[in-house]
């Protein structure tokens, strides 16, 4: 069973035709790019465009890397018809020179082109080389909770625990057992560790794997690369260097830490989230399974960034604020706690909220289904609520 990823498709669906634009939907392995890309060439067919007119390639089922010079030869029964053609191209970073294809797609004005890739050669810094401004950056994300739980139905709580435990690829399919969900998890953190980072760079993989080891520990901890050398005793280039082969990988996403005061971005220091909890589960203790609170705040980073908010981490003077999320011209502050039910608790998490002067939205996110509402201008919120966008 699968389900429409309906954002991303509605965002396929209006740039359809732009022969001007390639459309690259990148993002970790497994996410789902190539279900959305299916998804739209489902929705291609349904207005009409006939078969001759379209040409889908899925690169990742070769058994052999394929050659500039090969992706052009198939293309080509395509192209030779007239008028508009639709060229979809999966896994399409492992040809060499692709740019130069894609290049000349763009050229005839005639193709309606979109390409997916998962690793550090589909990076924004290559596509904004490769492609010249040419191009339009579709990250796909593991599923919502409102998605996942479109996907599996059942208990909501029951779901949102297994939400938390097993990750949110497409692909895990957690009636199936504890088991085969860790075993799908480590699968595909091999994958992306293989192919998608050692497979770019000379390095030792027990050097990869103890600084991977070390972020998912501290999903909930500004960090930097200065300070993961120190603790791990691990060169501060060499930290620097896996850190941004992780995020090429999609493997982790990084948010800059905001100063509220000064408006001020400081991107030498920030949080490091996981794009799968279910992998980073794969790789922590016992003690940081059962406290689910980095879990929580690695799970609202996420949805705030599907929502479409750029999302920063920070302080308020010498207080803690977990998200500063911004989108054009509106900006929104969020905590997120467990629970607030124990006074301290409360009192920490709403301070910094109210101390900002501004008019911005403000919002105490919790598992608490008590105590819920608005207090001068603070709306405390059930996270589960938020999250299947019943609020």
């Amino acid at each position: 069973m699968e389900i429409k990823r309906q954002d991303y498709l509605q965002i396929l669906k209006d740039s359809t035709g732009k022969t001007d634009l390639v459309k690259v939907l990148t993002g970790m392995r497994r996410t789902g790019k190539t279900t959305v890309m299916l998804q739209h060439l489902e929705y291609l067919r349904s207005t009409g465009i006939s078969e001759d007119s379209i040409c889908y390639i899925d690169l990742d089922i070769m058994a052999r890397e394929v050659t500039a010079e090969e992706l052009k030869g198939m293309l080509q029964p395509c192209l030779s018809h007239e008028g508009m053609h639709y060229i979809l191209i999966d896994e399409i970073q492992d040809v060499v020179g692709w740019e130069r294809i894609v290049a000349m797609l763009v050229a005839r004005r005639d193709c309606d082109t979109y390409i997916t890739g998962s690793n550090s050669r589909m990076m924004s810094s290559e596509l904004s080389t490769k492609l010249s401004g040419r191009y339009m950056e579709v990250e796909i994300l593991p599923l919502s909770f409102k998605e996942f739980v479109e996907l599996h139905g059942g208990d909501i709580e029951k779901r949102f625990r297994e939400y938390l435990y097993y990750g949110a690829l497409p692909s895990m399919e957690p009636d199936r057992g504890e088991r085969v969900c860790r075993a799908h998890a480590e699968g595909v953190y091999n994958t992306v560790m293989m192919k998608d980072i050692m497979s770019r760079i000379s390095g030792k993989s027990d050097i990869l794997n103890s600084i991977c080891k070390f972020l998912f520990s501290n999903i909930r901890n500004i960090t930097n690369a200065e300070r993961i050398s120190k603790e791990l005793g691990i060169s501060n280039d060499t930290v620097r260097k896996y850190l941004n082969f992780f995020i090429d990988a999609h493997l982790f996403y990084h948010a800059e830490r905001y100063d509220v005061v000064g408006r001020k971005i400081f991107s030498s220091k920030g949080k490091y989230y996981a794009t799968d909890l279910g992998m980073r589960n794969l790789h922590v203790t016992a003690n940081e399974l059962r406290d689910i609170s980095a879990s929580l705040e690695n799970v609202v980073y996420f949805e705030l960034v599907r929502r479409g908010y750029r999302v920063f981490v920070g302080s308020f003077r010498d207080q803690e604020i977990d998200f500063t999320a911004i989108r054009g011209d509106q900006v929104k502050y969020y905590q997120v706690s467990q629970t607030i039910m124990a006074e301290d608790t409360y009192n920490r998490e709403v301070r910094p909220l109210k101390s900002i002067d501004d008019n911005y939205e403000k919002t105490i996110l919790t598992m608490d289904k008590f105590g819920l509402g608005n207090d001068n201008g603070v709306n405390v919120v059930n996270l589960i609520d938020w999250l299947l966008e019943r609020i």
